[in-house]
């Protein structure tokens, strides 16, 4: 295999070479400032959108609070939106350490309840895809005096710092462990001392955390004298080990545990424990806990509530308890014949004797009001279209808050609807056509809203929800829009197309700025096609749709189309089709929608159809010039995963089944079967560091190319995780490639 990878990476060079003597686009910028390129996207910041402050409520009402920049570090900054008044509440000056001259970085920051103290994240790591990891200060903003938490604790060791609800102590995480630290005399006091690598209290292991996003694993009682938290014990979990071969002359591994489809899972437990520490009084929670995932968690007056989904994912259980006794009760119970979403947080409202809930029961996702005992459902919102988020609920004033987009997919709306049922209500301007996302204050009456469409960066503004009524803009990204113009401008344009027994499916296509119908034009398609994301959105999708623009410019069509499967608002059945044929009906559907807009859509050009995608989109692009090799000339791979088997089981056992009861799903799933078809040219790109699509992967697929005589083109990133973003240069050197590969190969 050594000698395979020298072999790889000096053709690639030898082919990079070559591909300099191709630089139409690049020859035509340096004359015309209108034409994009590689470097004027990914090598400067020419085109660096403005982004909006990390704005904050407080929890007693409409004042929100901005992190802004100052003359000399940051500030924070409040705006009470009923007096108007705005004034600096934490100046740069007193977030200065002592013995320090300049001002903390601010990362993130919280207040406590009452508003006295303000915690400061700063100097922070990266935990696998996010900088969980790092230094936590107490600002007092009575007296100012500014304290580092965590004692001796080395630096960037500190994970999820909170503080109580009565503003006194606070909790963190280190090394696996729970402490408690008094804000008085700054006493540590251990909550849990048997943490370990392979016993982990307070936060998640690998799967937990990516699968169903959970990062920080406890939560404080609403009388600050109890935290309750997760264990997660991965005793019996097979490690997965990566190579790390380029911080010097000898390479190290990194070890985790990865649960791969139809292996051991993590085990789960939530236990309770003194805030003054003590013993832990751990829930009893029915069934095995390798083969059920405990979701959700959090506390509800002196009870706790929990959601605990079994291994199919296709039932999960609602149950609440006794913190004393550990005692459990199940007080509901959904489920659904492909998989459950796991997509409901717990929201309380009637004193706590309510919460909102979402279902697909009568096949659309919708909210509905459940009592606390479970023996009551009744629906709020109904129709067919689908609920995407909720956003609030106003219980003064009897409104839930969500997000949905009823007559186009693409889009996302706010809408407002009685909780006790009724007729909807647009709440976003009827004529901003594109995404709308918001952030509403505790008492509903005020948002930042954000918007953009496919053809618009974003903006970000302060309004009055009722009527929409901007008071405050943070942003329109005037600039940039003003270096768009100068810009040669590409067509674009959404469709929907037929593929079988009538099935449309959301496409959108991006044309070339002079376009002659009459001529035959190369097609790019951009390709996801799983359950896990959308490509088809009306939204500003930044960079890469400047590569799309440029690659247009350059005389593509570029094309992405939704198929069934994603998590498109199209209903239930639309969503669930996939279930137990992950790969086979996406790559079908895509293909079909190919030949569909073929033969009606006389120039494309139908001997240069090439295609790409990342991660899922990646393994799509495999799917889809294996099993098609006469349709797709070209396709570029990135990070993909080529056998199903090899994936976690959180994810492909929740829309595969388990691998011992559906064995040809994923033996016809998975790309690597079929690539012995493969005709065209091939592309394929990874990260030797992936922890979530390994690079294993790539190898075993690269292997079986081989054995069928099979030629393609491959670059390995030395150490580069799944983003492929890391080290300098990276991401301009990887759409560099793509470019001159795509250029020159289709």
């Amino acid at each position: 295999m050594k000698t395979f990878r020298v072999t790889a990476v000096s053709f690639l060079l030898l082919l990079i070479v070559d591909l300099f003597a191709f630089e139409l686009y690049a020859q035509a910028a340096k004359v015309d400032p209108s034409i994009l390129t590689v470097d004027r996207i990914f090598n400067t910041k020419e085109f660096e959108l403005e982004s909006a402050p990390a704005t904050r409520w407080r929890k007693n009402g409409a004042v929100s609070i901005s992190l802004e920049s100052g003359d000399k570090g940051q500030k924070l900054v409040s705006h009470d939106l009923n007096s108007g008044v705005q004034e600096t509440l934490v100046p740069e000056h007193w977030l200065i350490p002592s013995g320090e001259t300049k001002p903390l970085n601010v990362e993130d920051y919280e207040f406590s309840d009452n508003g006295s103290k303000l915690l400061i994240y700063t100097n922070s790591k990266k935990v696998w895809r996010v900088n969980s990891r790092g230094d936590y200060w107490v600002l007092d903003l009575s007296n100012r005096e500014l304290k580092k938490l965590g004692g001796d604790f080395l630096p960037s060791t500190l994970m999820f710092a909170t503080f109580s609800p009565d503003g006194k102590r606070v909790c963190f995480v280190h090394k696996n462990n729970l402490y408690v630290q008094d804000l008085i005399d700054f006493n540590i006091t251990p909550l849990t001392t048997n943490g370990t690598a392979k016993l982990i209290n307070g936060t998640f292991d690998w799967v937990y955390e990516e699968e169903l996003g959970l990062r920080k694993g406890f939560r404080w009682s609403p009388d600050s004298n109890s935290v309750a938290y997760w264990q997660i014990d991965t005793e019996g979990v097979k490690d997965f080990l990566i190579t790390s071969s380029s911080d010097g002359p000898y390479s190290k591994l990194i070890t985790f545990g990865y649960p791969k489809t139809g292996e051991k899972n993590p085990a789960a437990k939530i236990g309770v424990v003194s805030a003054k520490g003590g013993d832990t009084t751990f829930l009893q929670i029915p069934g095995d806990s390798r083969d059920h995932y405990l979701a959700k968690m959090d506390w509800v007056d002196t009870s706790i509530v929990l959601q605990q989904f079994n291994r199919l994912q296709n039932k999960n259980t609602v149950m609440i308890a006794d913190p004393k006794t550990g005692k459990c009760n199940t007080i509901m119970i959904e489920t659904d014949k492909a998989w459950v979403e796991n997509d409901n947080e717990f929201l309380w409202i009637n004193k706590n004797q309510n919460f909102i809930w979402l279902s697909e029961r009568d096949g659309w996702c919708h909210a509905y009001l459940v009592s606390r005992s479970g023996d009551k459902i009744t629906q709020i919102t109904k129709g067919n279209f689908d609920v995407t988020h909720i956003e609030c609920v106003d219980e003064k004033n009897g409104w839930l808050y969500y997000l949905a987009s009823p007559d186009n997919p693409t889009q996302r709306y706010l809408y407002r609807v009685s909780v006790n049922g009724g007729n909807p209500e647009l709440v976003s301007p009827k004529d901003m056509k594109g995404t709308h996302a918001y952030s509403i204050s505790p008492d509903a009456t005020h948002a930042v809203h954000r918007f953009s469409n496919f053809n618009t960066p974003p903006s970000a503004r302060l309004i009055h929800l009722a009527d929409h009524k901007v008071i405050k803009t943070y942003t329109e990204n005037a600039a940039f829009k003003k270096k768009l113009e100068t810009i040669k401008k590409v067509g674009t344009e959404f469709f929907r197309v037929k593929v079988d027994q009538g099935v449309e499916l959301d496409g959108w296509c991006i044309k070339p700025p002079v376009f002659d119908p009459a001529k035959k034009h190369p097609v790019l398609f951009y390709v996801y096609g799983e359950p896990a994301g959308q490509t088809v959105l009306d939204r500003w999708d930044g960079k890469r749709f400047l590569w799309h623009a440029m690659l247009a410019q350059n005389g593509y069509l570029v094309m992405s189309i939704d198929n069934r499967g994603t998590p498109a608002p199209r209903g239930r059945d639309w969503r669930k089709s996939v279930y137990r044929q992950v790969g086979i009906l996406a790559s079908s559907d895509q293909a079909n929608a190919v030949k569909e807009l073929l033969k009606t859509h006389s120039y494309m050009d139908a001997s240069r159809i090439a295609i790409w995608g990342w991660s899922g989109g990646g393994s799509m692009t495999l799917n889809a010039i294996f099993r098609h090799p006469d349709l797709y000339k070209t396709g570029m791979s990135i990070a993909p995963v080529p056998n199903q088997r090899h994936y976690d089981t959180i994810y492909q056992e929740r829309y595969m089944g388990l691998p011992a009861d559906n064995p040809e799903g994923y033996k016809n799933g998975s790309p690597i079967n079929f690539a012995h078809q493969l005709k065209g040219k091939l592309l394929l790109v990874h990260g030797t560091g992936d922890d979530n699509c390994h690079y294993l992967g790539m190898e075993t697929l690269i292997d079986e190319l081989i054995s069928h005589n099979k030629q393609f083109t491959m670059l390995a990133y030395p150490n580069r995780s799944h983003s492929i973003n890391e080290g300098k240069n990276t991401t301009r050197h990887l759409y560099d490639l793509l470019t001159k590969y795509l250029l020159n190969n289709n």
